[in-house]
């Protein structure tokens, strides 16, 4: 089988997509990859082939001209996701031409897979992989991206209705309205539903890389979702530090990360984490800055503390006791199959929803802040490390993990799509 894999550049839409990539080549099909040409040697290396895509480096642009709120966010979300869609489609129509493909899999903010979906023109069947939380329209009229957990009663969901029309007024309006904007230059029809929603139901399929405990209860579910459990990792790129083979093994770990986006800004949780544990002789505290200069952390270094720029996750996750993040969505899940409770702070992006769902499902505290005290830091890891139902419940999440086997939901999603072609118009030979 031919596949043509699609992934906005941005590390942590690259790896779940290699990842997918890897299985897909493991098993004999011929896969080419593209993206921006700055990932080209993490893609070579794993053994795919490699086709560019020059996206200008929307996928990394920041709004500095705006305060944190709905008007920047949707500024940021317009220029990384939306703006891209014309360079993209077009990479997609010659690449169809030029590789034949069976199949095409495409992160869900690749957004140039949205011509050939609502478009009339022949394509090949067009699965989705999902990079974030499951973003379908809320049963309860929650508003999507502030993080709020299911409603309990009739007032709550009455609140989050007003909530939503706020949203949707600030944001999720205006981001559909910006897309069918873009589409319609394109000659295309206007999405269906809000941008995220259309996203998840108008692939032939789309695959959410978590277990059903971990997401909400939305009811029925569109019938092309699948849950795909935790992405087998990569090969690790980086070995174990000297200083983890030799550390204490009397010393619970407790890891802190703000991941590969978010982290311009160190102060807002690897440095406070590292100040509100400094003083505890009982603990190793492990950071990892996501690829910027280690010296870029402001301040002497505590005692108990290492730093690396990256770290094999995969490989420490076993032996660590707590995990600090600013909730990226590989990150947490990896945390949750190796049975790890977490502390989350985040608001950008993604974020607030991952947080509150890892607060809801009970195997960790959400500190619902881009910028928490070390005390609150403090206080929040001394209760998931002090009460063992956290642990217990990531037990229970990670046992559900393993319990879904992700190569054969993925593997065999793609297959069935193929077989069927569901959706699918014929390209002429």
């Amino acid at each position: 089988m031919k596949v043509l894999i699609a992934a906005t550049a941005l590390t942590g839409h690259i790896n779940p997509l290699l990842a997918v990539g890897h299985l897909l080549a493991a098993r004999g099909d011929s896969v080419v990859m593209t993206t921006a040409e700055r990932f080209r040697q993490k893609i070579e290396a794993a053994g795919l082939r490699f086709s560019p895509i020059d996206d200008g480096h929307a996928a990394e642009y920041r709004e500095t001209s705006l305060p944190a709120g709905p008007e920047r966010y949707r500024r940021e979300f317009e220029r990384r996701f939306i703006d891209p869609i014309p360079v993209q489609a077009e990479d997609l129509r010659h690449l169809i031409e030029a590789e034949r493909p069976d199949v095409i899999v495409a992160g869900s903010l690749f957004l140039g897979v949205l011509p050939l979906l609502l478009g009339a023109g022949p394509r090949p069947p067009i699965v989705v992989l999902n990079v974030s939380f499951l973003f379908l329209d809320r049963p309860d009229d929650a508003p999507v991206g502030l993080g709020l957990p299911p409603a309990r009663s009739a007032e709550e969901r009455a609140r989050y209705a007003l909530l939503k029309a706020g949203m949707d007024a600030a944001f999720v309006g205006p981001v559909r309205a910006y897309a069918d904007a873009q589409l319609a230059r394109l000659g295309l029809p206007p999405l269906p539903a809000s941008l995220p929603h259309s996203i998840a139901v108008l692939p032939d399929l789309f695959l959410q890389p978590t277990v059903p405990e971990f997401e909400y209860d939305y009811g029925t579910l569109p019938p092309n979702l699948r849950f795909a459990g935790l992405l087998p990792a990569p090969k690790a790129e980086v070995p174990l530090p000297d200083w983890w083979r030799a550390r204490d093994l009397t010393k619970r770990v407790v890891l802190v990360t703000q991941g590969t986006l978010a982290n311009a800004d160190f102060g807002e949780l690897i440095e406070p984490t590292l100040a509100a544990l400094a003083d505890r002789d009982d603990l190793l505290v492990v950071a990892t800055t996501g690829g910027r200069p280690i010296d870029a952390l402001s301040g002497p270094l505590p005692a108990n503390a290492r730093v690396a720029a990256f770290l094999p996750f995969d490989a420490m996750l076993p032996d660590i006791s707590l995990f600090v993040t600013n909730g990226g969505y590989g990150s947490v899940s990896q945390s949750l199959a190796a049975g790890v409770p977490l502390v989350s702070a985040g608001l950008t992006e993604d974020k607030a929803e991952i947080g509150a769902r890892i607060e809801w499902s009970g195997a960790g505290l959400n500190l619902a802040t881009n910028t928490p005290t070390a005390g609150a830091l403090r206080d929040a890891i001394d209760t998931v490390l002090g009460q063992p139902q956290f642990r217990a419940r990531a037990a229970s999440l990670a046992r559900a993990f393993a319990e879904l086997d992700s190569g054969r939901a993925i593997l065999g999603g793609i297959d069935d799509v193929v077989r069927t072609g569901s959706g699918v118009r014929e390209i002429a030979a």
